[in-house]
């Protein structure tokens, strides 16, 4: 079976190798701004949070959306409410750096890069961008580049959201004092969905941390159960960008979280 995954980390190697070229760590570390930890402010303010993913392709399904652009997209969860985005840099999801610095001009809230992160200068190239926040994720880093990049993040006022896919990568994600834990729906071989995954792994999570569900969720449905189950928060992207009203579903997975009082 094609192994996804393995081949994005593979071409990543030679994209860092080639951003190093361009633009050394040095100069980006003179150009740099340090960051504020916006996501963790703007977290702080409500208990259910919906980071709108600006995803025009996935590499297991092709094209997701040719009817709007990722500024489009960024423009319209905003409007309706999304605690933050997450914008693609990586080439497998047509994402690209230029891309997030479009989106980070646009809008006035928190940033996700979502990328595959295998070198801390990508941590520091992050920043550089405008992020507000990065992934990472612990399938493809041994623990000890997990902590470390963790403490990279910190230093430059990041937030980071640790990637864990199965019970040895939330060990991983535990074993560091990470606020943010996303547990991603995918199957980082096959790249299929299902929400079961996280539903399964909740059992073993910590609860004092942050938890968010990632990929997979398509519907307020899918919302109420993972909220129901003990998740903070969802990251969706196919589900939003498939859908016949991008507004309208956005309102509805914030919606969806929401806890009615009596």
């Amino acid at each position: 079976m094609r192994d996804i995954l393995a081949e994005i980390v593979e071409k990543k190697k030679d994209i860092v190798a080639q951003a190093k070229q361009d633009m050394p760590l040095s100069e980006i570390k003179r150009q740099m701004k340090y960051g504020s930890f916006r996501m963790s402010s703007r977290f702080a303010e409500q208990p259910w949070n919906l980071i709108a993913e600006c995803k025009l392709q996935s590499p297991a399904k092709g094209r997701l959306t040719r009817s709007h652009s990722v500024e489009e997209l960024a423009k319209i969860y905003e409007a309706n409410g999304a605690s933050m985005l997450s914008v693609h840099t990586d080439p497998h999801f047509l994402g690209c750096n230029e891309d997030f610095q479009k989106v980070r001009k646009l809008v006035d809230m928190p940033l996700l890069r979502k990328d595959f992160v295998i070198d801390e200068y990508q941590i520091y190239e992050a920043r550089y961008l405008g992020a507000d926040a990065i992934l990472l994720i612990a399938r493809i880093l041994t623990p000890e580049q997990l902590k470390q990049y963790l403490y990279t993040t910190w230093s430059l006022g990041m937030d980071a959201l640790i990637e864990v896919h199965d019970r040895r990568d939330m060990e991983a994600a535990l074993a560091t004092p990470a606020e943010y834990i996303g547990i991603n729906n995918r199957n980082l071989v096959s790249f299929t969905t299902d929400i079961q995954n996280t539903l399964d792994l909740l059992p073993y999570a910590d609860t004092e941390r942050t938890l968010i569900s990632e990929s997979g969720i398509f519907g307020p449905e899918d919302a109420k159960i993972l909220r129901d189950a003990g998740c903070d928060g969802i990251l969706v992207g196919e589900g939003l960008v498939r859908s016949s009203d991008v507004g309208v579903m956005t309102q509805k997975l914030i919606a969806a979280g929401i806890r009615k009082t009596a």
